[in-house]
């Protein structure tokens, strides 16, 4: 096998990319990235412009993160078929930041975590992901799941809100007081959506559901209007932008412009300002985006990894994201992660490289361009719809009940716990005692297999040599500090005829610091009472923590061996019995 820059400790930058390249590229794999990125791309346009909305911004946000960040990503990143962009995880991160500093914290934010992401890749870090708990990703991930799709009730049935709730109880009991005076026409609009969404991949085309869906829920709302004179929310009736000083409806058919992230309006509509406070203030909603678009990127990677049977660089993959997050943001990008529906698209329609995942950034930057006005017309029911079905598909219920019914109940426990936390409270407080909970009940799984017993005849082959007034444990399982005194208190049990006690440790794979102070611990007191200790069958880390712990041999208190044989014979010497010659002969 080669060697790659994960194998031969080289830079970390463009992995994918040049990886690709090396291998070689031709013609027809040029010609297959450009069908794949343009699949894809018809598939993002909508979704980049529906998970703006629903993080709190403008449309074109998204189109520009898409465009931007996608390209960046796919260009610079460690993974090669996974598409970046703006996803339906972060909504429940980027909407709370929007409501409360603006556009212009929201975009600053996201700068700041595309420099915690990028000092993460280069600190090495992509590895650590894969230490979260498979019980926390699936808990907060439905959890996500559940909180999207209370984003989505208020356009989906056209109700009118006289604040943003911010909590999901709260936004619920606010949808249950205005359900009377929803719109008909926007809960057609977006009942008939989400159904088109629903039904058309049974028909089994290769025509996106997202762009059938979407074209019947716009034609329909045309019709209401034009027919019934009927009013439907759409992109135009709801945003707009200034241009040459004139306000203009919908979305501006113009590239990314350059701005600095601290110029655009924060929660009052001024400029936000570069300050130490801000920053500070936006530390904490800075770490969430970085600690979600590190798990989503790299499950995305994995994801694809299984599909198409490549293998990513981790490190690469997340500075990737880092560059990315940091620069889109000064072209009025929001935060990006790997998609996992683009990437499985991207995948399945025979993409070969990296190119793949930026030629849909560059298709999404010519329908901007292109087709700005026409994107206007989409209801914004349509958009619920659509987003409904994203948080259905995050949330796997029916993947998340098979793991309620058949998983260990520990694990249960952290999964519901995730769940509740991420639905009550947001991602980071659930990942934080999600993972803090499965440690502590992991290291308890690992107590229990952690002990010391008495050996006898019947399960020792030694026990028969062993001298008279001569006691034999065996210690078996981690000593670390969740199990170590639990394995040590068999040796408070000790009768008052023992004189020596030969402790086997061959089973004992790892011993922490805990450890270390449990089994001195326990030989100051067999030493106290008169008794000699013998340490036997001590391998690897154990080992080498005892020795750096100073606990070596004492004549006549504390023996060390390599092998219970050796051990039982020396204790033989030990007590003057007679023979001592034959006896190790036999024994070795």
């Amino acid at each position: 096998m080669k060697p790659t820059e994960e194998h031969s400790g080289g830079p970390r930058f463009a992995v994918a990319l040049r990886e690709t390249l090396r291998a070689g590229y031709g013609v027809s794999d040029l010609r297959a990235d450009l069908l794949a990125g343009i699949t894809v791309g018809i598939v993002a346009v909508p979704l980049a412009m529906a998970l703006a909305i629903g993080s709190g911004v403008p449309p074109q946000y998204g189109l520009y993160t898409a465009v931007i960040a996608g390209l960046l990503i796919a260009l610079t990143g460690g993974a090669r078929f996974s598409v970046s962009g703006p996803t339906a995880a972060f909504i429940v991160i980027l909407h709370p930041i929007a409501e409360q500093y603006g556009m212009g914290g929201l975009v600053l934010a996201s700068l700041m975590a595309g420099v915690m992401l990028l000092g993460m890749g280069i600190g090495r870090m992509g590895k650590l992901i894969q230490f979260i708990p498979y019980p926390v990703t699936t808990g907060f991930t439905a959890g996500i799941g559940v909180v999207i799709a209370s984003l989505q009730f208020k356009d989906f049935f056209g109700l009118s809100f006289a604040h943003a709730p911010e909590s999901f109880f709260e936004r619920m009991h606010q949808v249950g007081l205005a359900l009377p005076g929803l719109n008909p026409a926007d809960l057609l609009v977006g009942a008939v959506t989400l159904a088109v969404l629903i039904l058309w991949p049974k028909l089994r085309t290769p025509i996106p559901q997202h762009l059938v869906a979407l074209a019947v829920g716009t034609l329909l709302a045309y019709g209401l209007e034009r027919l019934f004179h009927v009013e439907v929310a759409t992109i135009a009736s709801r945003f707009s932008y200034t241009l040459d000083g004139e306000t203009l409806h919908g979305i501006p058919a113009l590239l990314p412009q350059f701005v600095l992230p601290w110029n655009l309006p924060g929660a009052d509509g001024a400029p936000l300002g570069l300050t130490l406070a801000t920053v500070k203030s936006l530390v904490g909603p800075a770490m969430a985006i970085a600690l979600l678009g590190a798990i989503e990127s790299l499950l995305c990677a994995v994801v694809a990894d299984g599909m198409a049977g490549t293998r990513h660089d981790p490190d690469a993959e997340l500075i990737g994201q880092g560059l990315g997050n940091l620069i889109a943001p000064f072209f009025g990008g929001i935060a990006a992660t790997g998609a996992l529906a683009r990437t499985a698209t991207n995948i399945r329609a025979g993409a070969r490289s990296p190119l793949a995942a930026a030629i849909h950034a560059l298709f999404i930057l010519l329908v901007l361009i292109a087709l700005a006005p026409l994107l206007g017309y989409l209801p914004m029911s349509a958009l619920a719809a659509l987003l409904l079905l994203v948080a259905w598909n995050m949330s796997e219920m029916k993947h998340f009940l098979h793991i309620t019914r058949v998983a260990p109940k520990s694990d249960i426990i952290v999964l519901l716990v995730c769940f509740g936390l991420t639905v009550v409270f947001d991602m980071v407080v659930a990942v934080g005692v999600g993972v803090v909970l499965a440690a502590l009940l992991f290291m308890n799984r690992m107590a229990e297999f952690a002990g010391m017993r008495l050996q006898g005849e019947e399960t020792h082959a030694h026990a028969g040599a062993l001298p008279a007034h001569t006691r034999l444990y065996e210690v078996a399982g981690p000593l670390f500090f969740g199990a170590a005194e639990k394995a040590m208190s068999a040796l408070h049990r000790i009768d008052d005829h023992c004189e020596v006690v030969i402790l086997d440790m061959e089973s004992v794979p790892v011993m922490d610091i805990s450890g270390v102070v449990a089994l001195d611990s326990a030989i100051r007191r067999l030493h106290a009472d008169g008794i000699c200790v013998v340490l036997a069958g001590v391998r690897g880390q154990p080992a080498k923590v005892l020795a750096r712990a100073g606990i070596e041999e004492v004549p006549g208190r504390l023996l060390i061996e390599g092998k219970v044989s050796t051990a039982i014979w020396r204790v033989r010497r030990l007590l003057g019995l007679e023979d001592t010659a034959s006896v190790a002969l036999t024994e070795l």
